[in-house]
């Protein structure tokens, strides 16, 4: 229960970051966005219609797509930021950034985009339109969430030229290419893993300070020299980047001789590695 509160937080939060995006930078400088967003704005610059409308009915019609390709936790929680999306959307905008300088209102506007995004998905849920699919996507294909959703994204956002320029759509490009480095950054930084491959001959002692130290398991696999052929502990490690600055005084402390193998780890499934 604790855990589905702090989503719902999150979601809320990073709801209202992305209503702002909109509201605030990207409508009043008349640039687009990609996925079931731009067509919302798309119809509120071309027939007026509110986004929050349009939001609610196309996004949930894609969330019943993902559905079927989802777990329903995540399906749940797209719900609650499409919901809150639209909530935030109907907000009366007091101050809206106009300027003839509409590259500022594009990066902007990716940045808080992209944060946003970076919200909702380490809540476990999407904004639904083409962040559904990109997590159908990284899901079964293994693409970086931001670089498929940017995919999707540009299928809209090109042709939504026809409708707010040629200038304005490149400006819309440059903003979904910001939103997507941001996210990938994002969700880079904070849940990111390192994984930790030590050989020594001092592997259980090793084991015992890190696991005394931050707390969490460390597997030993069998491993043997092919030079030497002689059989030794090979210690297998997972950790936060937050823990990692820890991890590395921690095993020379033991054996400085250590030869130790790191590598940056995108995704990690499961709560914890076995204690073999």
């Amino acid at each position: 229960m604790k855990s589905i509160v702090k989503n719902g937080i999150q979601i809320i939060l990073g709801a209202m970051i992305y209503a702002l995006a909109i509201n605030y930078f990207l409508i009043p400088n008349r640039i687009g966005e990609g996925g079931v967003t731009g067509l919302t704005a798309l119809g509120y610059y071309t027939f007026k219609i509110s986004p929050a409308l349009t939001n609610i009915v196309l996004n949930g019609i894609l969330v019943l797509v993902g559905f079927k390709l989802l777990k329903r936790e995540t399906v749940f929680y797209s719900l609650w930021a499409v919901l809150w999306i639209s909530i935030f959307l109907r907000v009366p905008v007091f101050m809206p950034y106009h300027t003839s300088q509409t590259v500022i209102a594009a990066i902007a506007g990716g940045v808080l985009m992209g944060i946003s995004m970076g919200l909702i998905f380490r809540a476990k849920g999407t904004i639904a339109g083409s962040t559904i699919l990109a997590k159908i996507v990284n899901r079964y294909l293994g693409i970086r969430n931001g670089s498929a959703m940017l995919f999707f994204d540009l299928i809209v956002a090109i042709p939504s030229g026809l409708v707010i320029g040629f200038q304005n759509m490149l400006l819309t490009v440059m903003e979904l290419y910001v939103s997507a480095v941001v996210l990938n950054k994002y969700l880079d930084a904070v849940g990111a893993k390192r994984s930790v491959l030590v050989l020594s001959n001092h592997n259980q002692d090793i084991g015992k300070a890190l696991s005394a130290n931050l707390g969490q398991g460390v597997t030993m696999l069998k491993a043997t020299g092919f030079y030497s052929q002689q059989d030794m502990d090979a210690l297998l490690y997972i950790c936060s980047n937050r823990d990692w600055t820890a991890v590395m005084p921690i095993i020379m402390s033991v054996d400085p001789e250590a030869l130790v193998v790191t590598d940056q780890v995108r995704s990690v499934r499961g709560s914890h590695l076995p204690d073999l």
